[in-house]
């Protein structure tokens, strides 16, 4: 009852204001709020009107922004550099040195870009075009060096970046090669307008005609039928031939393989290669026993990093300690040297007999708070545990954090309800912050009740920590004693929260799924119907204590359905029962091998982070080292006819 009226009492208080803020009157909040809905609107009137209103508030630069930011085509441009020094060094002045150099050019105003360019501190990818634009234009040769590596990565491009492209192809930094290398990045990408664009690019004798193009990505499967016997005397024919394929194999790799087969003897050695690779991925990623054959066949092909991610985790499935050694040994330096494949590296090198080494890698990682770092501490020995606790921020340390301008604003912003801007203000005031001032921040955000925020500071941290503040445990007056009801690992349930809403009570996600345990509309629903509780309607899902009743209530039930296993039962939370008993695999499977392979990326490292999460909840509630391959266990293989967890939301 506390938390409902509770609930109510916040939602009263932020309705008043936005009630307020209609009639444009009332505290200075409510003006601000007002002056937004002006400028969203295009009520520049109002907005000036309320403007002046609102000096010497603490989100008074929000409002000039807004004044300022629809005309910057026409503005002066003294006005803007006198708004850029006023607030120089904040999140607002580089937003608006952002969208400023982005007009400047539209209309190719290289000096000015020059100039601003070199003050930016997060540059978007099309202002860093705009800026070489500007250096070429400025004579500086070097700026195409630059570009190269534009070729392949930016996949679809903001308006400001083709004329470097171009740029790149005329002065014959780019040849036919190259083009159709970024049109098979396109591909993989699924982003098939893209390429067909990109082949505007080739040299005149292997540009297909639009319908061409369109059939070969569009219709993949009817152009490969009707080839003419004699397509391989073209490159274009070759090359679209390989596209084909792999288009197909983004719905049927079985198919793919057959179509490969059937063709790949036409098809040059690099497109044949590619085109198995790919083939190889699709596979891969349904857990088909065919992808390793696959790749075996596209040979030594080099592999972009999605494509050979996924070759290490078929070889994982499979238990081929060979292969994942050697996809792991070919991947480039910035990919290997992630956790991931450093540990999994480590697994490889010691199934092979070669202990001192695997040790070797696992001591790269060991400590780090992570899940990948939790396995790596358990293969050396060690139990995971939680860091001493640095000494607590002093009052005067808080205070002097509480009072940073950039920190004020970021508190109010969320307080009036606007968290996109305040995480974006918030995450600004991190940057360069040592240890004390972002645990120091970390107790303003705790006492302000923007928990996430909190979290986020704490989390950053290098030397001096406070998994307290990492790992925060609000309402544990009744989360605790759902999850006791419930008979669920409280760990378990503050680790998956804390993934879910970072304990926003309001929290809702772009897919619909709203509250502490990110209920979907029609989840919550059905569970409620399922235990029997009265009166509900989705109005309530934000209140506290139902949406832990609720939560808790479908954690038991996904449990049950799916072995009582947590690793299952955190998959299924994040994409669903069915497919969490569809990733399982013909024979037992290592639980961290399982949640390597999950086919969704966002699932795969929602259920790293859910387990990791529960282990270090575990040591703060217990006080004493946990194991994480405990937790892991062994996944029980699939098991035809079981519908259990099918019937699951």
């Amino acid at each position: 009852m506390k938390s409902f009226l509770r609930a109510r009492v916040a939602a009263l208080c932020l309705a008043i204001p936005m009630f307020a803020a209609a009639q444009g009157n009332g505290t200075p909040d409510d003006r601000f709020l007002a002056a937004r809905d002006a400028a969203r609107s295009g009520d520049r009137a109002r907005l000036e009107r309320l403007a002046g209103e609102l000096q010497g508030h603490p989100l008074e630069a929000y409002v000039e922004y807004w004044r300022l930011q629809p005309d910057l085509a026409t503005v002066d441009p003294n006005v803007v550099r006198a708004f850029l020094q006023r607030y120089e060094r904040t999140y607002l002045a580089d937003k608006l040195r952002n969208d400023w150099i982005k007009q400047l050019g539209k209309t190719q105003q290289w000096a000015e870009i020059n100039a601003e360019y070199p003050r930016l501190v997060q540059p978007e990818p099309e202002v860093n075009c705009y800026a070489l634009q500007a250096r070429r234009a400025n004579g500086d040769a070097s700026a195409l060096d630059e570009a190269m590596p534009l070729w392949l990565t930016l996949i679809e491009p903001p308006e400001g970046c083709y004329p470097v492209l171009e740029a790149l192809i005329v002065a014959k930094r780019v040849l036919a090669d190259d083009v159709w290398a970024r049109i098979r990045r396109q591909i993989e990408a699924n982003r098939p307008a893209a390429a067909r664009f990109s082949m505007n690019y080739l040299p005149q004798s292997q540009t297909p005609d639009a319908k061409t193009a369109q059939a070969a990505t569009e219709s993949s499967l009817a152009w490969l039928a009707k080839l003419p016997a004699n397509f391989a005397q073209s490159r274009m024919q070759r090359e679209l031939a390989a596209i084909a394929v792999a288009r197909v194999a983004r719905n049927d790799p079985r198919m793919a393989a057959e179509q490969l087969a059937r063709l790949e003897g036409k098809l040059h050695a690099d497109a044949r290669a590619w085109a198995w690779s790919i083939v190889g991925w699709q596979a891969a990623q349904r857990h088909q026993p065919e992808a390793l054959d696959a790749y075996r066949q596209a040979g030594e092909a080099p592999l972009s990093d999605e494509v050979s991610q996924w070759k290490v985790r078929a070889a994982l499935r499979a238990q081929d300690w060979g292969m994942v050694r050697n996809a792991i040994e070919r991947m480039p330096p910035a990919l290997s040297s992630q956790p991931t494949w450093i540990y999994w590296l480590g697994r490889a090198y010691r199934a092979e007999g070669r202990g001192d080494e695997a040790n070797a890698l696992f001591a790269r990682i060991a400590g780090q708070p992570n899940f990948y770092g939790n396995l790596a501490d358990e293969e050396l020995g060690r139990g995971i545990v939680v860091p001493q606790r640095a000494p607590q921020p002093t009052q005067g340390e808080v205070a002097q954090m509480a009072a940073r301008p950039e920190i004020v604003r970021s508190l109010t912003l969320l307080r009036l309800g606007l968290r996109v801007e305040g995480v974006r203000e918030w995450n600004w005031a991190m940057r360069g912050l040592n240890d004390r001032e972002l645990l120091a921040a970390s107790v303003v955000a705790e006492r302000a009740g923007n928990f996430d925020r909190a979290i986020a500071a704490a989390d950053r941290t290098k030397e001096e920590h406070d998994y307290s503040l990492r790992y925060l445990t609000p309402y544990s007056e009744e989360v605790r004693p759902a999850a006791r009801r419930q008979s669920l690992d409280d760990a378990w349930v503050y680790g998956l929260m804390r993934q879910e809403s970072r304990f926003v009570t309001n929290a809702k996600s772009s897919a619909g799924a709203s509250g502490l345990m990110q209920l979907m509309p029609a989840t919550a629903k059905w569970v409620a119907n399922k235990i029997g509780l009265r009166d509900y309607h989705h109005g309530r899902v934000n209140d506290t204590e139902t949406n832990l009743l609720l939560g808790t209530s479908y954690m038991r039930m996904v449990m049950e359905s799916l072995d009582n296993h947590p690793v299952l039962a955190s998959a299924a939370y994040n994409a669903g029962p069915g497919r969490a008993r569809r990733w399982r695999a013909e024979r037992p499977l290592e639980g961290a091998i399982y949640a390597e392979t999950i086919p969704f990326t966002e699932t795969r490292d929602y259920v790293k982070k859910v387990m990791s999460n529960a282990v270090y909840y575990s040591a703060l509630f217990e006080g004493q080292p946990q194991s994480i391959k405990t937790r892991l266990g062994t996944v029980a293989p699939r098991v035809n006819g079981d519908a259990k967890a099918e019937e699951l939301p």
